[in-house]
């Protein structure tokens, strides 16, 4: 495994669970508001760090921390991903993937040797900015064939959004509604300007409040009509 950052304790990151964070080298997309380019650009990457002992650090820690969340970076560009899960499972910590949704078929085998327990998958736009946006040749049938694998695969999920106002905000936000259907359990999250791929809004002090946007509430109100569970993260 490529691994490019480990956080030891989060309360946040998997529902419920104290967990560790697992951060992987490497992406397929460029978006602008990536909040860890470090893992994303090779000429910034930083050493990388040893998977064997970050495996022993878990094992001594396995009746305190309950999960691993294994996140990046894009998690299924990794040829031995499925082994590490495993590993873990083995540890009987709860797994908890992160993806981008590129890689269906990563994706799929993950789930056939039952080596994740919850999944988040990023939205990153409507079908037609989805290769502006990622700067990526992504194709949107390898994205909608990801997210029915997650509905399909009877596990806990969710899909989330990150909302730039430079870059999707607006009509661009409803337009999501054509990827979502009923059952699925919908995060927005505001960009976090701190740390950003591309240099978008040094003027912005704060994050905007998507829940009083008037867009926000018109996807409210078709979330609710359609059985969508549609939450603000951090609300």
């Amino acid at each position: 495994m490529k691994i490019g950052g480990f956080q030891k304790f989060s309360l946040l990151d998997y529902p419920g669970e104290l967990s560790a964070i697992v951060f992987t080298q490497g992406c397929n997309f460029r978006c602008p508001y990536c909040h860890n380019p470090e893992l994303v650009l090779p000429q910034i990457y930083r050493p990388l760090l040893s998977t064997e002992q970050i495996l022993r650090f878990l094992y001594r820690r396995r009746r305190k921390i309950t999960a691993v969340v294994v996140t990046g970076g894009e998690p299924t560009l990794q040829e031995d991903l499925v082994k590490f899960l495993r590993i873990l499972k083995a540890m009987r910590f709860k797994v908890k993937l992160d993806t981008n949704g590129s890689n269906p078929e990563m994706l799929s085998r993950a789930l056939y040797y039952q080596a994740v327990d919850y999944i988040a998958m990023d939205i990153k736009a409507p079908s037609d900015l989805y290769q502006k946006i990622t700067r990526s040749k992504v194709k949107m049938d390898d994205v909608t064939r990801s997210m029915e694998i997650i509905r399909l695969s009877g596990l806990p999920y969710e899909f989330r959004t990150t909302v730039a106002e430079e870059i999707l905000f607006g009509d661009d936000l409803l337009k999501i509604r054509e990827l979502l259907k009923e059952g699925d359990c919908y995060y927005l999250q505001p960009c976090n300007y701190s740390t950003t791929l591309d240099d978008l809004a040094p003027q912005h002090l704060h994050s905007p409040d998507l829940s009083v946007d008037e867009n926000f509430k018109k996807l409210k109100l078709w979330a609710e009509q359609h059985r969508v569970i549609l939450k603000v993260r951090g609300k």
